[in-house]
């Protein structure tokens, strides 16, 4: 992992405001860069995910991470300079994607990360990351105590039935794993009431036990099988790729998963 953030921008101007706007809004020293991918051989994008800490003393519950996208006109000496922030690395990386990064290129896994408890996790994480703009962001929340959890709730809109989706990630920094979950409502008031009682588990989304629950499963046993031999498949389109993980620094006043 790399810490050093440099957009190499010292000869560029913003194209607009917003631009502008965006890169004053951020100071490299509250960044923790977690994965960075620039463009070669001319350099006219950089993508960043990192962790914020100055958001840990800020807004309880408001989102850690930021997913950093800038391309440069090298040609006009100007650049475009996007941020956005998110409670878990997955969408983080979605979002990235959506604006050209390669999804291989900004992986969390292995080294100094964290890794997944389980292979529904990775299923979970791989159907955010390459989801598009399928989802809509209603709320987010992240927690760096205990219980160490960040949720994200959106709007599905692939889904008939129970369109607000839970994506639910905790932290078990004993055994150095997290998990990952969705859960589905029929609105968003049922939604909060479980989050606020957690009287009962998580209920799973309608397609995890109708004829596509099969093809759930397929994927989760593909996913097994490419874990334990230790390889990863050919990317493919969809869901059928083990990409990154969610990862982020673990440290007591931040949402973090290094060890």
């Amino acid at each position: 992992m790399n810490n050093v953030l440099d957009f190499d921008l010292d000869d560029l101007a913003p194209v607009d405001d917003d631009s502008e706007e965006a890169m004053e809004a951020l100071w490299s020293g509250d960044l923790t860069v977690l994965s960075q991918h620039h463009t070669k051989p001319n350099g006219s994008h950089s993508f960043v995910l990192a962790h914020d800490r100055s958001v840990t003393w800020g807004i309880p519950g408001e989102p850690q991470l930021v997913a950093i996208a800038v391309a440069r006109d090298l040609r006009q000496s100007t650049f475009t300079f996007e941020t956005s922030h998110h409670a878990t690395a997955s969408f983080a990386q979605n979002w990235l994607a959506e604006r050209g990064c390669p999804l291989d290129r900004i992986a969390l896994r292995g080294g100094d990360y964290i890794e997944p408890a389980d292979d529904l996790t990775v299923q979970v994480e791989q159907q955010i990351q390459k989801s598009g703009t399928r989802y809509e962001v209603l709320d987010t929340y992240t927690s760096d105590d205990r219980p160490s959890e960040a949720w994200t709730l959106v709007n599905d809109a692939q889904a008939t039935q129970a369109p607000v989706r839970l994506f639910f990630e905790e932290w078990n920094h004993d055994a150095g794993t997290y998990t990952m979950r969705e859960g589905a409502f029929p609105d968003v008031g049922v939604a909060q009431t479980w989050l606020d009682e957690r009287s009962e588990p998580l209920p799973e989304p309608p397609e995890y036990s109708d004829h596509n629950g099969a093809v759930v499963r397929a994927r989760i046993a593909r996913i097994a099988l490419s874990r334990s031999a230790g390889t990863s498949p050919t990317p493919q389109t969809g869901l059928d790729a083990p990409r990154a993980t969610a990862a982020v620094p673990v440290q007591r006043a931040a949402q973090g998963r290094l060890l």
